[in-house]
């Protein structure tokens, strides 16, 4: 697919595996809206770059509406990427073996899940209605998954849950909107060094990267990107989960 002077939105896009997309995006002359929230520096990143920046939650069906409606101010809107996600640890029991409180299991499950089905939702609605590309495409959704859909550590159950249900909804949603030209396609990161391992001190870094077999470091963001502009670039690719993680297998903690 060809994205000069189409349309591009993508969540979680003020750092991390979001902004590193978006930036690969606009050099490709995609017109790109980030997507995050108002207290993320989503404007001046985004001013680095020439893209415009929405503040939005995921989660909110009016604001991503919102959203997608700003994007496809700026052209035809075909490429989605939902990088936005959280990840607090917490066990089914705490230290005392008490069972943790089940709104921290559901918070997780709403952004993970539910706001990556609420932007797929509001977003293949406008690009449903575009005008198919030489190759016959109307867009491509890319969703962000992660190798603890397949094995997650103890302390990730809700982690777990929530990007195996990303995982799970690839292939369904890609056979719906099959009939409208539309992909989806999901990537599944390993160790990536994003904001929240980069805060770690160096030592505990170098540690996770030595469990990747090879290369054996942490992933970079722009890796991500770059797997996001050959999906978007590779019209066959469709329904289908990668995983980006240099072939490591989480142990159990």
């Amino acid at each position: 697919m060809n994205i000069d002077g189409s349309a591009a939105l993508v969540t979680g896009g003020a750092s991390g595996l979001g902004l590193a997309t978006a930036r690969r995006l606009a050099a490709s002359g995609a017109r790109v809206t980030l997507v995050d929230l108002p207290a993320s520096p989503g404007a001046s990143v985004a001013a680095e770059f020439g893209a415009q920046f929405v503040p939005a939650d995921v989660t909110d069906p009016e604001q991503i509406g919102a959203a997608v409606a700003r994007a496809t101010e700026a052209g035809p809107l075909r490429v989605v990427v939902n990088c936005a996600g959280i990840a607090p640890p917490a066990k089914v029991l705490d230290r005392d073996g008490a069972p943790t409180p089940l709104d921290l299991f559901e918070r997780v499950l709403r952004v993970n899940l539910v706001g990556t089905y609420n932007v797929i939702a509001q977003a293949s609605a406008v690009m449903s209605r575009n005008d198919p590309d030489a190759a016959g495409d109307r867009g491509v959704i890319v969703n962000t998954a992660s190798v603890a859909a397949f094995d997650g550590q103890i302390g990730q159950p809700a982690y777990s849950a929530s990007k195996g249900g990303v995982a799970a909804m690839t292939l369904p949603i890609a056979r719906e909107l099959a009939r409208h030209a539309i992909r989806v396609v999901t990537i599944a990161p390993g160790i990536m060094e994003t904001p929240m391992l980069k805060g770690l001190p160096q030592a505990a870094q170098d540690s996770l990267g030595e469990q990747v077999p090879y290369p054996a470091r942490l992933g970079a963001p722009d890796e991500y990107a770059r797997l996001v502009l050959a999906i978007v670039d590779n019209g066959y690719l469709n329904g289908e989960t990668i995983r980006l993680d240099g072939a490591i297998r989480m142990a159990p903690k």
